[in-house]
């Protein structure tokens, strides 16, 4: 089996509006993890968590970001920047939350890598 994505994020300029924005369109359950970002709970079991807030202080663009359970960051970055990928960010520990990486591949997309918590077989 692949690896599956596991989470997403999506981050903007107005963390409140977009999050009224989700709730209202879609009906997700979105309950606050700190000032400026919420997790998302479709609810009933189907589909998968994420997170809706402000962009990266600083004023960071607007994106949307899919996240991929790997069992070790370093080793898919390091893969990754082998397949002509670059890493953006980490792998680093979220307070309360998983590890996480970024990198983007070969056309600029950024994707999210965050660290399985169990080891899965394959």
């Amino acid at each position: 089996m692949g690896n599956p994505v596991t989470h997403f994020e999506i981050v903007g300029k107005d963390a409140a509006g977009l999050q009224a924005f989700y709730r209202e369109a879609f009906d997700w359950g979105i309950v606050p993890a700190g000032p400026s970002y919420a997790m998302v709970h479709p609810g009933a079991g189907v589909g998968i968590d994420g997170g809706v807030g402000s962009a990266a202080e600083g004023g960071g663009a607007s994106r949307v970001t899919v996240y991929i359970e790997v069992d070790d960051l370093a080793l898919a970055l390091h893969r990754i920047e082998g397949l002509g990928g670059q890493r953006l960010l980490g792998p680093l520990d979220v307070p309360g939350g998983p590890s996480i990486a970024l990198f983007s591949d070969p056309e600029d997309h950024v994707v999210g890598l965050t660290k399985a918590t169990t080891v899965r077989g394959r």
